[in-house]
């Protein structure tokens, strides 16, 4: 049975040589500059850094992104069932249509929620 991992290990030496020599080869046969500020200074494009690298994004932006996320899986588990509808309805009757229905107003009641609250206004 181990001559069956006998691949995995041969991968994982080569994999693990191979790194090992470039780090050791660009240790070796690379230049060794002198450092100064100028060179440690980050490069965005030929553009001095002016400012802090990242700007702050307001929590506003991380709410609406998981709003997004939570209608858009919305869509991805009604859109099968929306294309098989009719079969369904004929296999499995009226339930179907009561199933769909209290996830579309469980959905619809956060929608509201978020909606009463102000977090799909864009002016604040």
């Amino acid at each position: 049975m181990l001559e069956n991992y006998l691949p995995v290990l041969l991968q994982i030496v080569i994999a693990g040589g191979f790194a090992g020599a470039t780090l050791l080869a660009s240790v070796l046969f690379g230049k060794a500059t002198k450092r100064n500020s100028m060179k440690d200074s980050s490069y965005e494009c030929g553009m001095l850094p002016l400012t802090a690298g990242q700007p702050r994004f307001s929590v506003k932006f991380y709410i609406v992104a998981m709003l997004f996320v939570l209608f858009d899986i919305e869509v991805v588990f009604l859109y099968p069932g929306a294309i098989i509808y009719k079969d369904y309805l004929v296999a499995y009757g009226a339930g179907i249509a009561w199933a769909a229905l209290g996830f579309i107003s469980i959905l619809g009641v956060a929608f509201l929620y978020a909606w009463r609250k102000g977090v799909l206004d864009w002016k604040n």
